[in-house]
């Protein structure tokens, strides 16, 4: 099963390939996406990001994550977050949102078993 393209984003909205849902934030992986709700963890700006975001794409099988921290970067990624994806094999990259769209792109259209989250805001 292949990444699936995210197709479009601009600010607060984001649309994969292959799915009639906008998200605002999003996870995505081989075969899938869904809004990501940060209220399911408690996420906020800061610390930002923690493990249990990232264990449903984890689970999936994925390669890399890619991390997009918001147009303007105010999401952030603690050193744990980081950690847990590398003590789980998978390489990590987290960037501002319109580059890590970007490198998603490119690793899924090379085939990686590439997996995400994207804030599409600040």
């Amino acid at each position: 099963m292949s990444s699936p393209e995210i197709a479009s984003l601009s600010w607060g909205q984001m649309k994969v390939k292959g799915c009639t849902t906008t998200y605002k934030d999003c996870k995505v992986w081989p075969g899938g996406s869904r809004t990501w709700d940060w209220r399911e963890t408690g996420t906020n700006h800061s610390p930002g990001v923690q493990p249990a975001d990232l264990e449903e794409v984890v689970k999936k099988g994925v390669k890399t994550v890619v991390i997009g921290r918001g147009m303007s970067e105010a999401l952030q990624v603690p050193p744990s977050t980081v950690d847990y994806l590398k003590k789980n094999g998978i390489d990590v990259l987290v960037l501002q949102t319109e580059k890590a769209v970007k490198e998603y792109n490119a690793l899924a259209a090379q085939g990686v078993k590439v997996g995400g989250v994207f804030h599409s805001t600040c």
